[in-house]
């Protein structure tokens, strides 16, 4: 258990002393810019499903006849 202990302080204290952290401006202009492309992706994701789904449907209803 003490090792385990020690593994978190350690890392802890890398992320206090050798870790370069963003000024806050950037982390809410990189955050927005995420959540845009999140967005965009699902967009994407969603018209390429519909699409795939109206293909599928209109090929069953060919062969059925």
């Amino acid at each position: 258990m003490t090792k385990v202990v020690n593994y978190i302080s350690e890392a802890f204290e890398e992320l206090k002393s050798n870790v370069t952290w963003p000024v806050w401006a950037d982390v809410q202009r990189y955050t927005v810019i995420v959540a845009l492309f999140s967005v965009l992706f699902a967009l994407a994701t969603w018209g390429v499903d519909e699409l795939f789904a109206k293909s599928l449907e209109g090929f069953f209803r060919w062969l059925k006849g």
